[in-house]
């Protein structure tokens, strides 16, 4: 099989599609201001009207070629031609092969951080360190509303993580300009809920000028879910160019 990657002698990723199992989200949706939204979304996205914006925690245990890693960050509904999709913002994750593979296939915007997510005690929390300074504490209620043992709020799961997201890539050629500068789309395949709950939940975001959040300010808490699948990430598909 050939191998395409660097270093030449030894890729950091190997080729996909990737393998995810055990992927567990906690997701918290929020208001924030239009304005902080508005400039968080690279043109020719719109903002979807809604002031509302996700940050997530991802757990992922078993990743085909990735390894065993944590990633969070920030997702923002958004529209492209009239077509909701969602916009990956922020990302910060602890592992290199999904830092360089995230960045240079699909242009996920992603830097090194320390994410966490486990339980403690009645609580499900998520952290986000940048270094020894806590960016980001999110908690939420474990387990208090099943959502699975509902076909119906199954299939709206499903659909929900199925949904086309979209990243920003920019890549320069050996001068320093832009040589790649692309909308890159993309949809979670082969989705299976293994659990899906809701509760109460809080969420702190700490201003810090290496780790942003906090530049889309919590406002007022809309919702908070706690999934569990496994899944495929596929190669992605260039939305839009700005080069062409």
């Amino acid at each position: 099989m050939t191998q395409h990657g660097m270093p030449f002698h030894s890729p950091t990723y190997p080729n996909g599609p990737y393998r995810f199992i055990n992927r567990e989200y906690l997701y918290i949706w929020y208001k924030t201001c239009p304005d902080a939204i508005r400039a968080h979304l690279p043109s020719p996205l719109e903002p979807d009207g809604s002031n509302t914006v996700v940050f997530e925690v991802i757990r992922m245990p078993d990743s085909s070629g990735f390894g065993d890693y944590t990633e969070s960050g920030i997702v923002i509904p958004a529209l492209y031609k009239g077509e909701k999709v969602l916009f990956t913002s922020q990302m910060y994750l602890d592992c290199e092969p999904p830092i360089s593979g995230g960045r240079e296939i699909w242009g996920f915007p992603k830097k090194l951080g320390y994410p966490t997510l486990h339980v403690e005690k009645e609580t499900l929390v998520g952290r986000l360190k940048w270094g020894e300074d806590l960016v980001a504490l999110a908690t939420m209620g474990y387990k208090h509303y099943d959502l699975t043992d509902q076909g119906r709020k199954t299939e709206e799961i499903l659909k929900m993580m199925g949904k086309t997201q979209v990243n920003y890539k920019w890549i320069p050629d050996a001068n320093g300009k832009a040589k790649i500068e692309q909308l890159v789309a993309y949809n979670l395949r082969d989705i299976h809920v293994k659990g899906a709950w809701m509760g109460p939940a809080r969420l702190h975001l700490v201003p810090h000028v290496q780790a942003p959040l906090a530049d889309l300010p919590v406002r007022q808490i809309e919702k908070a879910m706690h999934v569990l699948i496994d899944c495929t990430l596929p190669y992605g598909r260039v939305l839009h160019d700005f080069k062409a």
